[in-house]
């Protein structure tokens, strides 16, 4: 990319080898980076489930109970349970009861992710799955393990079908059902769900009358009854844990407690069953859940029945125990808020997964063989001997998960940390060293195949390839020969040699280029000290901002300074370097100081359909701004609308998109009124938005090649489905994204314009607006700034409206305009085609930046990948497996945002071409430019 002074840089059209080239080194950057990504998991996160164990069973002198219901209700949070409604009466008055006369009480407190999947696992089967779970899949059983359903003598259980069936399908004595997907209407009160819970365990008792053999079912111990009432997080979702809709979810739940209680008492009529009511989850404000926030990590626990302790009364003057650590790493030191009205009786907290041994414990089972939960021994009503018992057994089984993780790993105890991470280094050092072998043979394939160095090495006779090639690609052999067989011998996973075999494969590549690694380390020496000062400049500026950029992952409003100085500085520059008018400069700052304002705005979006419906009027206020610079015929301007005779068929094809706007900001205002007002989503809204949306994002595809046409008609093609798809403010920063893109494409074009000599030779051309038969030139230092305000404007589409790398950013109540009834694939996909807008803008603003200032654009995506492989390597680093959950989800999201860009980026390349591959820039004359 760099090299001496050149009169004039030759055009540069890469042969058929190079396209080969790359398209094997796009296949092993994909596959290098899918295999890299897992390897965080060998590294930092191990499966806590072991196999090859006995159960323990307590040995107690008779079994508490013979029966246990548990009544989970999905998504409920503690606050909502505990504190009384605006007329000051509780909303849950008969678990009120139980808590005041006939049970315990307290918070359980969940480890993120707090979703469904694995808070059941929690508290079913006593352990917290680790994230690497994330890779096989939540819903479906993703690795055999112990639970309360297993060791039970049989389980009855009915819900919802994305959990029961985690627990019940391959269990053979159990008997469960589930209600189809279709039920679960984000349009309707979905309260409904937890009847249907209760009404078909209500007919199982019902049938056993005339039915011997349910009868006798029911009738044995060691029984265990499950009812999934998903109705709580389905209107949380909807409507807001603040809703009317799902406060009177919280009466139903208790209602349904309630009925499932006398149902119980009236049916088997001896005392034996015990009762466990508790949530998987809480929900934030905002409708979601998954991250460390207390209200989603903190939900009601009331226990009751046989084998549970009754109240105990406390004195105002007696303190709750602040010694006992949870899993989020806080001691319980927050005292329980006046409003609950609950001072006078014990509260007793507990991790959630510490409700699978009380379970077991109730009805005489051994704990889960894989649970890491403490049996919590103030809620059970036992003899000091029995007690003794139980809390022997529980220790037993977790010490037995010590013993057996220390005889697969044949060395001595020293301790479960020490098997985790007995690989660290040896994994570590390989992934190290394949990430810096991959960016090494990047930048040979950038300065081999886009700049001017092979010719300039060949003609001063600097490069003697030698035919050393077979003995390399021996030696790597050789190597990996001898790494795979010290792998087997150590009887390390498959994955440990792809680790390997990759690393070798790349460095075996940058080893047989090692005769133009010298021929280009001469060449270097040998430059003025002035370009040399230029490219460490250069490096030095790109690693900043790449630091920058890494930062901004834990702060995003850092991008409001960023931007706050790149408009002073920006604007500055146009002015007096530049010298391209006032106008320009005010432009750019006003744009980059509107963008500003974004990354101050909290993550979590409210609702605000107002903001919705004005940026539509705001998005075609641009699209008239950008129609008038189109009609400019004068200066840096020709590159961009190549001078050509207004076509009346385009200005037909503009106004249609304007309307398309101008209707799905209408359509916003109807769509949520009426929805508002009938819980549902009228079916003629929902087909006239599904056209607008799909019909808007086709038209551009008709729109007229030159760049600003092009470009505006993209703005206007994805504005529609993303005013759908918005739900507050984000609306508003598409066009401040927008016009900052904008502003990017007219300073490149400045920039271009007046750096070339006056000539009326090329000002006829322009004038003319003949049109080039593309030829890219090589790529020089300075264009590394594009790539660079590339992956800076990238991160800025990841973080301008929220934290793409939260699990908990996702606002499900913006497919609403598209769809209700829950579907998780196109609702999924609805999301994530939203978040995509943003960068698809990006990236038509980049192709045609390439294309107006003839650079490769394949040669700019390697750089690209390039850069933000140093942010992967330095994220790679920063993965945690300690600290509190939220943080280490949040260490695991950056890994693997950045590591799949090289994806991601190339997805979005070969999406936005459809759009971008036609456009047409203004010919003009290459005049004499450095190479520097």
């Amino acid at each position: 990319m760099a090299g001496r002074p050149r009169p004039q840089p030759q055009p540069h059209s890469p042969s058929a080898s190079t396209r080969r080239r790359e398209r094997w080194l796009v296949v092993l950057g994909v596959a290098l980076h899918a295999v890299y990504m897992l390897s965080i998991f060998d590294i930092y996160f191990k499966s806590p489930i072991v196999h090859g164990m006995d159960p323990v069973p307590p040995r107690l002198s008779a079994a508490p109970a013979k029966r246990l219901v548990l009544l989970v209700a999905d998504g409920l949070r503690a606050d909502k349970f505990f504190e009384p409604d605006e007329r000051g009466r509780y909303r849950a008055p008969f678990l009120r009861g139980v808590i005041e006369e006939k049970g315990r009480w307290g918070v359980s407190h969940a480890r993120p992710p707090t979703e469904s999947r694995p808070g059941h696992v929690s508290l079913i089967a006593g352990f917290y799955e680790d994230p690497s779970a994330v890779t096989k899949g939540w819903k479906a059983n993703p690795v055999e393990f112990d639970s309360v359903f297993n060791q039970s003598r049989h389980t009855i259980s009915f819900g919802s079908p994305d959990i029961v069936p985690i627990f019940c399908s391959s269990l053979p004595h159990s008997t469960w059902d589930t209600y189809p997907h279709e039920y679960e209407d984000f349009a309707t009160d979905a309260s409904f769900l937890d009847h249907w819970s209760f009404d078909q365990f209500q007919g199982l008792l019902n049938r056993s009358f005339d039915d011997i053999k349910l009868r006798q079912l029911l009738l044995q111990d060691k029984l265990v009854i499950f009812l999934h009432l998903l109705g709580c997080d389905t209107n949380g979702h909807a409507h807001r844990p603040y809703s009317s809709i799902y406060l009177n979810n919280v009466k139903v739940v208790d209602q349904i407690a309630e009925s499932v209680y006398n149902l119980m008492e009236n049916y088997f009529k001896d005392n034996q069953t015990a009762y466990v009511f508790t949530a998987d989850h809480g929900m934030s404000d905002k409708g979601s859940h998954g991250d460390g926030h207390p209200s989603n990590t903190d939900t009601p626990l009331v226990a009751w029945g046989a084998g549970i302790r009754s109240p105990k009364f406390l004195a105002y003057t007696e303190k709750p125990d602040d010694g006992f650590r949870f899993v989020d790493d806080h001691k319980h030191d927050t005292p329980t808020p006046q409003d609950w009205a609950l001072e006078g009786f014990e509260r007793v907290d507990v991790n959630q997964a510490d409700i699978a041994p009380l379970m077991s414990t109730l009805v005489g089972l051994p704990c889960p063989m894989n649970s890491v939960g403490s049996l919590p021994t103030h809620y059970l009503k036992l003899s000091k001997a029995d007690e003794v018992e139980a809390v022997l057994a529980n220790t037993k089984q977790i010490l037995n998960q010590f013993l057996r993780k220390s005889q697969l790993r044949r060395m001595a105890l020293a301790g479960l940390h020490y098997f985790q991470t007995y690989d660290w280094f040896m994994l570590m050092t390989t992934i190290t060293l394949g990430y810096i072998g991959w960016m090494i043979n990047l930048i040979l394939h950038v300065l081999q195949s886009y700049t001017s160095f092979p010719a300039i090495l060949l003609k001063k006779a600097l490069l003697h390839p030698k035919n050393t090639s077979m003995k390399v690609y021996i030696g790597g052999c050789f190597f990996m020969g001898l790494s795979s067989i010290i792998l087997l011998l150590e009887k390390s996973p498959l994955l440990y040699h792809a680790y390997a075999f990759m690393t070798i494969f790349l460095w075996t590549r940058i080893v047989q280029n090692f005769e133009f690694l010298k021929a280009v380390w001469r060449e270097f020496s040998n430059m003025p000290f002035k370009h040399t000062l230029n490219l460490l400049i250069s490096s030095a500026i790109a690693l900043f901002v790449l630091e920058f950029l890494v930062i901004s992952f834990f702060d995003r409003k850092i991008y409001t300074w960023c931007f706050l100085v790149l408009g002073i500085t920006g604007s500055t520059y146009v002015a007096f370097f530049i010298q391209a008018g006032p106008v320009l400069a005010i432009y750019i700052w006003l744009a980059c100081w509107f963008l500003s304002v974004f990354t101050l705005m909290p993550a979590e979006i409210p609702e605000n359909n107002n903001l919705v419906i004005l940026s539509g009027a705001l998005i075609i206020l641009i699209a008239v701004a950008s129609r008038w610079a189109n009609s400019n015929c004068t200066t840096f301007w020709l590159y961009l609308t190549r001078a050509n005779k207004r076509d009346s068929q385009s200005s037909k094809l503009y106004f249609v998109q304007v309307i398309l706007v101008a209707i799905s900001s209408i359509m916003v205002w109807l769509s949520t009124s009426h929805r508002s007002q009938n819980r549902e989503l009228h079916s003629l809204h929902q087909l006239i938005n599904w056209s607008v949306a799909g019909v808007a994002m086709v038209l551009p595809l008709f729109s007229p090649p030159s760049v600003l046409s092009r470009l505006t008609s993209i703005f206007l093609g994805f504005a529609p489905p993303f005013l759908l798809l918005s739900i507050g403010y984000e609306a508003v920063f598409y066009s401040a994204f927008s016009m900052v893109l904008i502003g990017w494409i007219f300073v490149e074009s400045a920039n271009l314009y007046c750096s070339e000599e006056s000539g009326s030779a090329r000002r006829r051309s322009l004038v003319d607006g003949s049109v080039f038969g593309y030829e890219e030139r090589h790529l020089q230092l300075s264009d590394l700034r594009i790539p660079l305000l590339f992956v800076i404007l990238f991160n800025v589409a990841f973080f301008g409206t929220g934290n793409f790398a939260s699990i908990a950013s996702f606002e499900i109540s913006s497919v609403y305009r598209f769809i209700t009834v829950f579907s998780p694939f196109l609702m999924a996909g609805l999301l994530i085609f939203k978040l995509f807008i943003p960068f698809m803008l990006v990236i038509c603003t980049f192709s045609a930046i390439t294309k107006i200032v003839r650079i490769p654009r394949l040669g700019c995506y390697f750089l690209v990948i390039l850069l933000s492989d140093v942010m992967t390597i330095h994220f790679f680093f920063l993965v945690r497996n300690t600290g509190s959950w939220m943080e280490i989800g949040n260490s695991i999201s950056h890994f693997g945002i950045v590591s799949a860009q090289v994806v991601f980026v190339l997805l979005l390349f070969a999406l936005t071409n459809i759009y971008t591959r036609d456009i047409a820039v203004s010919s003009r004359q290459l005049t004499a430019r450095k190479v520097m």
